[in-house]
């Protein structure tokens, strides 16, 4: 199976979902986080934590594939992303954005 972060965690970065990943598969830059599925083991218990709903497991959406290959080439090159950090500056205004306003 394959797991993947999408577009919506750009600019948002909340991580949520990294604080249940037995494995610790996420990795991150600046802007967003990204699964090494060379590591994830496919739980899928990041999923409903992630509040802008970027984060997708097989069946992938035909319009968030091409985030399959990102995640691929991304997640390795960039530090693991264990424990909750501060969202991206701005993430609240990016999450109302994407029409999740709590």
């Amino acid at each position: 199976m394959t797991t993947i972060v999408t577009d919506n965690c750009k600019r948002c970065r909340f991580t949520d979902c990294v604080t249940v990943c037995p494995v610790a598969c996420f990795h991150g830059d600046d802007e967003m986080l990204y699964i090494d599925n060379e590591v994830c083991i496919d739980c899928g218990a990041c999923i409903p934590l992630c509040p802008v709903e970027a984060i997708y497991e097989d069946p992938i959406p035909e319009d968030k594939e091409e985030w399959i290959e990102i995640n691929e080439e991304r997640a390795p090159g960039l530090p693991v992303v264990r424990d909750k950090q501060d969202p991206y500056p701005g993430a609240e205004e990016r999450k109302e954005e994407l029409g999740f306003a709590d």
